[in-house]
């Protein structure tokens, strides 16, 4: 067997970890079946990750590095507001879409496990989520693009709310869902609230 580099082997543990949960669910992560998954020993697990809770850190530090860096890309651009907010929507459901199973992982773990420092790195996630769509929003009402008067907190968590159907949509339907139709969907309804 050929031995792989440990940045090889951590990006196959955690991609089995997340496909684990959105094929199977959270009950079935286990060092076994996520060695089975990648093709290495329960043991090996553990020479490329010194726990569990280092696994899941690893993989909220990709949605930072990942996700968060393209969404910020997206929010500081100076183009068309309704044309941000799209990219933005549509970025943010593909990255879920590719990544099945992360929503899962980190809200379960964080919340029913206690691992105080992923919560503390989901609160800063989605904050940080918030105020890049927080910032979109407010540029499009300074722009004449939107109406001054809807709450742009109110407006922040019905984005983020789309998010968490999305996952729910995910979970439900499994590889059936349109993600295009949903995004085009979503932005509609984000532009009637905000016109």
């Amino acid at each position: 067997m050929i031995r792989k580099s440990t940045e090889i082997r951590q990006a196959q543990i955690k991609k089995a970890v997340l496909d684990i949960i959105s094929e199977e669910g959270l009950h079935s992560i286990s060092s076994r079946n996520v060695a089975k998954r990648v093709g290495i020993t329960d043991g090996a697990i553990f020479r490329h990750f010194k726990s569990k809770p280092a696994i899941l850190k690893s993989i909220m530090d990709d949605v930072k590095s990942g996700l968060l860096a393209d969404l910020r890309a997206i929010a500081s651009d100076d183009g068309n507001p309704e044309s941000r907010l799209y990219r933005f929507l549509s970025t943010n459901i593909k990255y879920l879409m590719q990544n099945r199973g992360i929503a899962i992982l980190l809200y379960s773990e964080a919340a029913h496990l206690n691992y105080k420092e992923l919560r503390n790195q989901l609160h800063s996630v989605l904050s940080e989520q918030k105020s890049l769509i927080s910032k979109i929003i407010r540029d499009g009402m300074k722009g004449g693009n939107w109406k001054k008067s809807v709450n742009i907190d109110d407006a922040a968590i019905l984005y983020m709310g789309i998010l968490i159907i999305f996952n729910v949509k995910l979970f439900m339907a499994g590889k059936d869902v349109a993600v295009d139709n949903y995004c085009k969907r979503m932005f509609n309804l984000m532009e009637e609230v905000l016109k």
